[in-house]
C-alpha cells in the first residue's frame, strides 16, 4: 500500500464520520500501516494547538492520536470558526487569514483548493494511507460547484468514498440512497459503498434492508457498527451535546455525595470538551444548561470558552443566567471560567476585534480588565496549579490589561509569573485542557466540593483521563476490526473505487 486514500462522507453532520475515521486510523496503525487523518475543511469552534503553534479541529487531533501521531496543521488545512450565523474566522494551515461571510467564502474556496490538494498530496507521499473525513453531507447540491471538502476533493484526488449513516436517527436507508441519487454521475462513480452507524438490536432484522439497498444502488454495505454508549469523549462540536443534557455516563460517587456541575451552553461555545474530564470522574454530574433554574441546585458553575465572548456574555444576561451566576458566587459557591468564560468574569472587556463593540461590563467577579488584540495567542504552556504540574493549550484574542495586585494567579508558570486567577470561590484561566491533568483535577474537585459544602464528596483516587481516551480509541479500532469488511477497505485503499459502478437517477446536473 503506497499513498492510498479514502474519503469517509456522511449523510448528515454527526452521522459518525469523525469516529469512523478515528477507528480506521487506529485499526490500520495497529496493523503497522503508516496512516494519517485528513479533513480538508472543518467548521468547528472546538480546536487544539499543534506543536508548531498552529490551530486545527479537535477531531483531527483525536484522529492523529488514533494513528499514533502528534497533531499537525497538515491534517486540517482549512478551519472555519463561526463567530455568528453569517461570518466565520478562516484558519489556513494553522494561522488566521481573515474573516468571511457565507457568500464571500464561496469565492475564496477556489484559492484555498490548491493548498488543500497540495497538502493532501504531501501526506499521501509520506504515509501509506490517508483517511479523509468529509464535511456535513456530500449532497449539498447548492454548494457542489466549488466544494473542496467532499466530492470536490474526492474527484480532484481520485478518492474512493464510503458514505456513513446514523441509523439511530431513523430513515437511514432513505438517507443513504438519497445521498447517492442526488450526486451527479461522475461523483457517484466514486461512491464505493455504505456503512451504517449506531445500530441497536438484532442484526438479522436489518439484513433484508441491506440486501435491498445493495440491489437498488449496486453498492455493498461494508459494515454495521453497533451502538456503544461508552463512546462519548471528544465530540466534534457542541451540537453533539443535548441542551440541558448530562455529559457522558456518570458513575456512582466514591463518597456519599454527588458534585453537581452546571455549564452554560453558550450559543458560540468553544472547546466544550473541556468539561469532559470532569464528567469522567465518578460522582461528578456535569450538565449543560440554558436557563437559570438549572443553576438552583448546582454546586459548581463552569463558564466555558466562546468564539464570541461579548455576544455570549450578552446572551447570559438576556437569559437570566448572568444574574443566577452572580447570585451563586455571592452565596460563596464556586464559579470557574475557561478562556472566554474567564474573560466574562472580569470587570470590563474592551473588544475592538471579535464583536467590535468597544468596552462592555463583565460579570465583575474578578478584579481585572480584558482587552482583545488582533493577534491570536496560540500556545501549549506548562506550569503548576494547586500544587500539581499542569499543561494545557491557549487559543484567544483577549488578554488581561489590568489586574488587581492582590489577585492571586491560578497557575504558576516556569518563569515565576502567573496565569489565570483564584479569588475566594472564583477561579479562571485561559488554558483549555487544564482538567485533563489528573492530579490538578482531583485537587480542583476537592476545592470546589469544600466551597460548595459537599463534605461527603470524594474525588476518585485513580481516574486516568488519558487512559480513558486511549481506551475509547482502542474500542473504535475494535469496532472497525470486528464489524467492518476490512478486506474491502484495504482493496479501496490499494486500488481505488471499483470500475463500472451504476449511476442512480435522478442525479444532479453535471457541475451543479
Amino acid at each position: 500500500m503506497t499513498g492510498g486514500g479514502l474519503l469517509i462522507a456522511g449523510t448528515t453532520s454527526d452521522a459518525g464520520k469523525s469516529v469512523l475515521v478515528a477507528g480506521l486510523c487506529r485499526w490500520l496503525a495497529r496493523r503497522g500501516v503508516r496512516v494519517a487523518p485528513f479533513k480538508a475543511q472543518n467548521m468547528s469552534n472546538n480546536s487544539v494547538v499543534t506543536a508548531d503553534g498552529g490551530e486545527i479541529g479537535r477531531a483531527q487531533a483525536v484522529q492523529a492520536a488514533a494513528a499514533g501521531l502528534a497533531p499537525s496543521v497538515r491534517f486540517n488545512p482549512v478551519l472555519l470558526k463561526p463567530g455568528s450565523d453569517r461570518s466565520s474566522q478562516v484558519v489556513l494551515l494553522g494561522k488566521v487569514i481573515g474573516e468571511v461571510t457565507a457568500l464571500s467564502y464561496r469565492e475564496r474556496k477556489t484559492h484555498l483548493a490548491a493548498t488543500v490538494l497540495a497538502t493532501l498530496d504531501g501526506l499521501r507521499a509520506e504515509y501509506e494511507a490517508v483517511i479523509c473525513e468529509g464535511a456535513g453531507s456530500p449532497t449539498e447540491i447548492n454548494l457542489r460547484a466549488n466544494d473542496i471538502a467532499n466530492m470536490g476533493l474526492a474527484r480532484a484526488a481520485n478518492l474512493p468514498v464510503l458514505v456513513v449513516g446514523d441509523i439511530d436517527r431513523g430513515g437511514v436507508f432513505a438517507h443513504l440512497f438519497g445521498t447517492l441519487a442526488l450526486l451527479d454521475p461522475a461523483d457517484q462513480a466514486l461512491v464505493s459503498g455504505f456503512v451504517i452507524n449506531k445500530f441497536r438490536g438484532d442484526p438479522a432484522l436489518l439484513d433484508p434492508g441491506l440486501r435491498q439497498l445493495t440491489a437498488l444502488t449496486g453498492r455493498p454495505v461494508h459494515g454495521v457498527l453497533p451502538w456503544r454508549e461508552e463512546l462519548w469523549l471528544d465530540a466534534e462540536d457542541s451540537l453533539s451535546y443535548a441542551a440541558d443534557g448530562v455529559v457522558g455516563r456518570p458513575a456512582a460517587p466514591v463518597g456519599e455525595q454527588w458534585l453537581r456541575v452546571a455549564v452554560p451552553r453558550l450559543p458560540r461555545i468553544s472547546n466544550a470538551t473541556d468539561v469532559e474530564a470532569l464528567a469522567s470522574e465518578p460522582g461528578v454530574s456535569v450538565r449543560f444548561v440554558t436557563e437559570p433554574s438549572r443553576l438552583a441546585d448546582a454546586d459548581l458553575v463552569v463558564i466555558p470558552g466562546s468564539k464570541s465572548t461579548v455576544a455570549d456574555l450578552d446572551w447570559l444576561r438576556r437569559t437570566g443566567l448572568a444574574e443566577a451566576i452572580t447570585r451563586h458566587a455571592a452565596a460563596g459557591l464556586p464559579v470557574t471560567g475557561i478562556c472566554g468564560g474567564y474573560q466574562m468574569l472580569a470587570r470590563s472587556l474592551h473588544d475592538p476585534v471579535e464583536s467590535k463593540v468597544g468596552t462592555v461590563d463583565g460579570l465583575g467577579l474578578l478584579d481585572l480588565d480584558i482587552e482583545f488584540h488582533p493577534a491570536k495567542t496560540l500556545a501549549n504552556p506548562t506550569g503548576a496549579a494547586l500544587a500539581h504540574p499542569v499543561r494545557g493549550y491557549e487559543i484567544h484574542h483577549g488578554r488581561p490589561a489590568r489586574r488587581a495586585e492582590d489577585l492571586a494567579p491560578l497557575i504558576t508558570l516556569p518563569d515565576g509569573t502567573g496565569e489565570g486567577a483564584l479569588h475566594g470561590p472564583i477561579a479562571g484561566t485561559h488554558w483549555h485542557g487544564l482538567f485533563e491533568n489528573d492530579g490538578f483535577r482531583r485537587a480542583f474537585l476537592r476545592w470546589a466540593a469544600t466551597r460548595a459544602g459537599r463534605t461527603g464528596f470524594s474525588p476518585a483516587p485513580d481516574t486516568d483521563f488519558a487512559a480513558a481516551r486511549a481506551a475509547q480509541l482502542d474500542l473504535l479500532g475494535d469496532l472497525v476490526a470486528d464489524h467492518l469488511d476490512t478486506g474491502a477497505v484495504l482493496r479501496l485503499l490499494d486500488s481505488g473505487a471499483p470500475q463500472g459502478l451504476p449511476a442512480i437517477p435522478p442525479g444532479a446536473p453535471p457541475g451543479s
